[in-house]
């Protein structure tokens, strides 16, 4: 499909796209108070983890009666709603904020802003993810299906824990890609229902995959670090308590949560801000 036709019809040039991102969009983000740009992270932490939650609780049971692949895809499938509502609601997620280095590299943003976004996005999304991780294990939710619920939450938080560093970074890395260009297709459609396509196939893609995303992980693993303190779901989920020493929250950092976020960042840059920057605005011809 030529680009004429894509600006004749729904969604906008993949050049305008690029060019909506450096001079727009990213630098409107950085200039947000620190108040408004925190509060809107917490949001989309939450968000996303309402997306890993639903997650969990349609894939209790379902490898049982279908098969591994198909429960893994019943889970992708609806965890993308989390960044529909991070998307469709302007709440401000890290791994897409990622990309406001299109606009440090046209100059319309310094590295001094970009540092500043990231670090706040980034508390941001932890403490909404903390959040709802708190509000679930309190709910109750975990001892749904005799405890299945739980069972698999523990099962997920471990195995996350578990990766080596190379696993969770080059993991990072494909998550990341795809994510990004979900909010990149998303961004350039011009309808809703074009907007949650776009989101919907990057993102069961990744999740189907097994892929790791460093927001959604400050989800999963706290909530497998909490949960480990109830006997019966430990009980449901067949580790030892000895096997669950490995689930603590040093690991959660240095396992997972630091090599993931770095692979993140490079899946964001590499593959779609640097591709595509060198693509549509490098060349002043393209501009």
């Amino acid at each position: 499909m030529t680009q004429e036709i894509l600006d004749t019809q729904d969604c906008l040039a993949p050049n305008e796209v690029a060019q909506g991102f450096s001079n727009n969009v990213m630098p409107k983000k950085a200039q947000y108070s620190k108040t408004k740009m925190l509060v809107l992270a917490i949001a989309a932490g939450a968000f996303i983890a309402y997306g890993a939650q639903v997650s969990l609780t349609v894939m209790t049971g379902t490898a049982e009666n279908l098969s591994w692949g198909l429960a893994k895809l019943i889970g992708a499938m609806v965890f993308a709603t989390g960044l529909m509502m991070v998307v469709l609601t302007g709440a401000e997620l890290f791994t897409g904020n990622v990309m406001m280095m299109f606009s440090v590299l046209e100059k319309k943003i310094t590295f001094l802003q970009l540092f500043r976004s990231w670090s706040i996005v980034y508390l941001g999304n932890f403490i909404g993810s903390i959040v709802l991780a708190l509000l679930v294990f309190y709910s109750g939710a975990s001892h749904n299906n005799h405890d299945a619920l739980g069972a698999i939450a523990i099962n997920t938080a471990y195995s996350k824990v578990s990766l080596s560093f190379l696993e969770a970074f080059t993991r990072g890395i494909l998550c990341n890609w795809l994510v990004c260009l979900a909010v990149w297709m998303a961004t350039s459609s011009r309808s809703v229902i074009g907007k949650i396509f776009a989101i919907f196939f990057p993102i069961m893609t990744f999740v189907a995959s097994g892929y790791e995303h460093s927001v959604a992980n400050m989800f999963f693993i706290p909530n497998g670090i909490l949960l480990k303190q109830i006997p019966s779901v430990v009980a449901a989920s067949g580790f030892s308590m000895d096997q669950l020493a490995l689930l603590n929250w040093k690991t959660f950092f240095i396992h997972n949560l630091i090599p993931v976020t770095l692979g993140n960042i490079i899946g964001a840059l590499v593959f779609v801000v640097l591709l595509f920057w060198m693509a549509y605005l490098k060349n002043d011809q393209n501009k």
